[in-house]
């Protein structure tokens, strides 16, 4: 009996064997990361975990191999795919022939899609590389991290379905109207050009249409360097200012200055949320502490909102691909839309 594998060509198994190999060191560096950091850190030089100045270092190894290698096997899958899908095929997925209803799609596809708000970027790249309409792109951007299943399942436990369900909703609404307004103003026209460009061997070229699998992992390979390259700064800026201002604001902050007192409360929690940096799991502890501390609700999803859709080292990786003006645009439209949610949620839930 011969197996499948022993059919395939020589040069095939090999090309699989090796993407195989690749996909286990990916894996694997993934789940030592964290480990990596505890043993370096706590163990081989005895620092305190409970320590700001420990927590801020592990915050920065950890987090920049994390998004390192998120990026890379996101940008790798991500310029495989569209390698095989038609501009045309894809704006008839994404794009959608009513209007809005692709932002919907998009949105929906973003909910179900586990990425942060950084490594959600990549997959904004490819989409537009593919033809999908800028609006209907950016509703993606916005659902995958705001409206994060791991949220959900927290929030659900805490605070039950009602409180979850807001959240979902609001989520989803901010995603597709920030997306369908932005598609409105035309901002095409404010994406840096590189995104827009296929390249294999350092060429740009028109279609993918007829490229061999060799050369469809060479694309990848390439996007990867490429990518990395032009943003790598950025990224190391961005999350180096998250780690700095991890764990320094106090609890009491949040309470003084956004408790249910203060009439501008959601407004502070926004401004403060957008510097940090962190998944919807790891901003739930926090909610958590200041929801038993009396702040009202709709400010605390308002935080949480601010702190993974609109987080600093995804705006500084999104201006390596968007022009000042479309993240200015972006930022004002999704910012005041989480505002919006945060005094609606405060009414409802008062």
């Amino acid at each position: 009996m011969v197996s499948i594998a022993e059919r395939l060509p020589t040069s095939t198994r090999r090309q699989w064997l090796t993407l195989a190999a690749g996909a286990v060191a990916w894996v694997t560096a993934y789940w030592v990361n964290g480990w990596l950091w505890d043993r370096f850190l706590y163990d081989a030089l005895g620092m305190a975990p409970t320590d700001r100045l420990t927590e801020t270092i592990h915050f920065f190894l950890y987090d920049t191999i994390k998004i390192a290698l998120l990026l890379v096997g996101i940008i790798f899958l991500v310029t495989v795919l569209r390698s095989y899908m038609s501009i045309e095929r894809t704006r008839a997925l994404l794009g959608g022939k009513r209007e809005g209803i692709g932002n919907v799609m998009a949105a929906g596809l973003g909910v179900i899609t586990p990425f942060c708000s950084c490594s959600a970027v990549p997959a904004f790249i490819g989409f537009v590389a593919a033809g999908v309409p800028i609006g209907v792109t950016l509703s993606f951007l916005i659902a995958s991290p705001l409206v994060n299943e791991i949220a959900i399942g927290m929030l659900f436990s805490l605070f039950g379905w009602q409180v979850t369900a807001v959240y979902i909703a609001a989520g989803l609404v901010i995603a597709i109207v920030a997306g369908w307004v932005l598609g409105r103003m035309g901002v095409q026209r404010w994406v840096e050009p590189f995104v827009f460009e296929t390249k294999l061997g350092g060429q740009v070229i028109d279609s993918t249409a007829g490229l061999t699998f060799d050369q469809r992992i060479q694309m990848g390979l390439e996007e990867v360097a490429t990518i990395l390259r032009k943003i790598w700064p950025y990224l190391l800026v961005g999350i180096g200012l998250g780690a700095v201002i991890h764990g320094w604001v106090p609890a009491a902050f949040f309470t003084t200055y956004a408790g249910p007192g203060n009439a501008f409360g959601v407004l502070v929690a926004v401004a403060i949320g957008v510097p940090l940096y962190s998944n919807a799991a790891g901003i739930m502890p926090m909610v958590q502490a200041l929801y038993e501390k009396g702040l009202p609700m709709g400010t605390l999803l308002a935080f949480m909102m601010a702190v993974v859709a609109l987080s600093l080292p995804e705006m500084i990786l999104l201006r390596r691909v968007l022009k000042p003006q479309l993240l200015a645009a972006f930022v004002g439209v999704v910012a005041t839309g989480i505002v919006a949610v945060g005094y609606l949620f405060n009414l409802i839930l008062a």
